[in-house]
């Protein structure tokens, strides 16, 4: 049999359905193979496609040994892959293969009703991953479909056509819709059930550790980690730093925070001072399961975040009391001009040159070249820099993101060997060099950069701008920010050399038709996503009683809320009421309309019931009152009434319902019998 010439009219209606019902599962697993094992995803085509099969040819369903052992299968793949049968990873995996294996019994309207919700459920899994519009979009029709299926089953009869259940499912879809708007501004707001992936080692982003040289090639992440709006200009992208993690300790192939091993009143502090006009912006942040908080160096107050405390450490960087595993927003103030750290040397920076013995060789001896050359001491520290900076510009070096595995040296490899990295290398051969030099360095991660949407204003920071950069200790000016990078490709920091992820297949086709709307078409895509995070995800607690403040509460509460939701939920119960007795009361009108022409009869002595038609009670009226005038005229009209509901639709002989109406007031009706 050839299935694909099988046509979806001529089918059967159960397996028509049954057919309908798993295209819409495999939509709903589709969206999470990005997710869930490779076994898994090709079981559950596996097992989708047989019983599309058995549906096809009319065969039965397999028996509970087959599903005993598929289930068997299911369970011990699980394990080898997580190592758990509990748990998020885990459990979504297993929920998807249960939907697919409760197909296998799918033989009675009930368990096709199984099937129904726990598809519903596994939609609510999607959000475990992302929570943005395209899954937004993904899901709404995925929901339609199984709507469209659940009506569809609750219609017996016939064969009704699915067009006709999937308008009632949307039908029904928009009249929630109000209900699911008010629930959305008024039931009090929890901190989100959903998680993000995990950090994936070789792709651009940020990490609490930077280990030099184990990438060979690094997968540009185009992905967005946080957008900003500035009130004002923005400041130029060479001066957009947004401080992260700040790596201190280094065992040869490891840069880790430092841990403090100085008493509290000897341990550095931040001494920050700032000038010039401050910049003003608001943040909108992505979820990145870490306590840490982007801000433009030098941000100088502490946002202000719902249930979270907020501080900065001595290093500069903001920090918060739990990982931020939900999109946040908040506004920040910073100053572009500033400096920070102590002006005379201190105990504490000696941790800021310590190498481990017998790392990088050849580094060291550069170090005792250049101490030659350009002296030592505090004085020599900014001729050394230089000296340094100018090695970079004018030997060779060239920043590439394919540099290949480093060995044990990685500093002696990119000085004197590849001489080409990506930030990382350089910034810790930087560093190195420094400290080699006996001058306190550390290197400092987070984001340079960005890029302005045309569309909706926003500046759009990527993982892709992730950055290291150094930080030197000079003696009465504290800690001062060097990018090395900046060196070996100014435009790295600028607006013109910066790396771009790879395209796919039809984004590449569109940029080589039209450059010009192949960034529109982008920029615009990602304005309404962030239109979605600031409206939609960004919905907090905070703003809920903002919207308090705006209907005219003072200090608004979470009773507040709760008695604002509670009066909308009555105002609506009783508008649906009305409306019910509304629609009762205009429930077909021919029907009314045929009513009280009977109440008019019986008045003048006509009796009939419910269920005598308006020919039946036309001869009536003409066998009770004769060929009067009156009954003439009373009878024409039930006839014409009949017409107008069984006559053949848009004769020009047969009436309006709203001439009928006019012309029963106008009627004059045949007087009572005095009998």
């Amino acid at each position: 049999m050839n299935m694909a010439a099988v046509s979806l009219s001529s089918l059967p209606r159960e397996t028509r359905d049954t057919l309908f019902l798993l295209a819409v599962v495999g939509w709903v697993v589709a969206m999470q193979v990005a997710h869930i094992p490779w076994w898994c995803s090709a079981l559950t085509a596996g097992v989708l496609v047989w019983r599309a099969t058995l549906a096809l040819r009319g065969l039965p369903l397999p028996g509970w040994p087959w599903r005993l052992g598929l289930l068997a299968l299911t369970l011990a793949a699980t394990w080898a892959t997580h190592r758990t049968l509990l748990g998020q990873d885990a459990g979504v995996t297993l929920v998807v293969v249960l939907l697919s294996l409760k197909t296998l019994e799918m033989r009675a309207r009930r368990d096709a009703f199984v099937v129904f919700f726990l598809a519903f459920f596994t939609l609510l899994t999607h959000f475990f991953y992302s929570q943005s519009l395209l899954t937004a979009a993904g899901i709404l029709i995925a929901l339609l479909g199984l709507l469209t299926a659940l009506v569809n089953a609750h219609m017996p009869v016939g064969r009704p056509p699915l067009a006709q259940a999937a308008r009632i499912a949307m039908g029904m879809a928009a009249l929630g819709a109000p209900i699911m708007l008010v629930l959305f501004l008024l039931f009090p707001r929890l901190s989100p059930l959903w998680g993000v992936p995990a950090d994936d080692r070789g792709r651009s982003g940020l990490s609490s550790t930077m280990r030099v040289g184990q990438i060979a090639e690094l997968v540009l992440d185009d992905s967005i980690a946080l957008r900003l709006r500035f009130e004002g200009a923005p400041p130029p992208q060479s001066q957009l730093y947004f401080r992260g993690p700040v790596l201190s300790a280094f065992d040869g192939v490891e840069w880790r925070p430092a841990r403090a091993e100085f008493p509290a009143r000897q341990a550095l502090a931040s001494e920050l001072a700032v000038s010039g006009q401050p910049v003003r912006y608001e943040v909108t942040m992505e979820p990145h399961r870490r306590p840490w908080l982007f801000l433009l160096e030098a941000a100088t107050q502490a946002p202000e975040l719902p249930d979270v405390r907020v501080r900065m450490t001595s290093e500069l960087q903001w920090l918060t009391d739990r990982p931020m595993g939900s999109l946040v927003r908040f506004s920040a103030v910073s100053h572009t001009t500033f400096r920070h750290g102590p002006l005379a040397a201190t105990p504490a920076l000696r941790e800021h040159v310590a190498l481990p013995p017998g790392n990088n060789p050849r580094t060291l001896e550069l170090a005792q070249l250049l101490r030659r050359e350009h002296g030592t001491g505090p004085d020599a520290t900014p001729r050394l820099v230089a000296a340094v900076l100018e090695r970079l510009r004018t030997g060779g070096y060239l920043y590439t993101p394919e540099p290949g595995v480093y060995g044990q040296h990685t500093a002696d490899e990119f000085w004197f060997d590849r001489r080409q990295g990506f930030c990382e290398h350089i910034a810790s051969s930087f560093v190195i060099l420094m400290r080699a030099l006996d001058i306190p360095a550390r290197i400092v991660t987070g984001y340079q950069g960005g890029e302005m949407n045309s569309v909706d204003g926003y500046w759009t920071v990527r993982q892709r701008d992730a950055h290291a950069w150094a930080e030197v200790w000079q003696a009465g000016q504290g800690w001062v920010r060097v990018d090395p990078t900046a060196a070996v490709a100014p435009g790295r920091v600028g607006s013109l050399q910066r790396l771009s992820a790879p395209e796919g297949a039809l984004a590449g086709a569109i940029r080589n038709l039209n450059p010009n709307i192949a960034a529109q078409l982008r920029a615009a895509w990602e304005a309404m996503n962030n239109s979605w995070n600031q409206w939609v995800l960004n919905y907090t607690q905070g703003r809920q009683l903002d919207l308090l403040k705006n209907l005219g509460f003072r200090s608004p509460s979470w009773a507040d809320l709760a008695y604002v939701l509670i009066g909308v939920v009555v105002l609506v119960s009783l508008i649906g009421a009305a409306w019910t007795l509304w629609e009762r009361q205009q429930h077909d009108p021919w029907l009314r309309l045929l009513q009280r022409a009977r109440a008019r009869l019986k008045a003048q002595g006509l009796d009939s019931s419910d269920r005598t038609p308006p020919r039946e009670l036309a001869q009536r009226v003409q066998q009770h009152w004769g060929a009067s005038d009156a009954a003439l005229r009373v009878a024409q009209w039930l006839l014409q009434l009949e017409a107008q509901r069984y006559g053949r639709p848009g004769a020009a002989d047969i009436p309006t319902l709203a001439t009928l109406q006019t012309e029963f007031r106008q009627l004059a009706w045949p007087r009572k019998d005095p009998r």
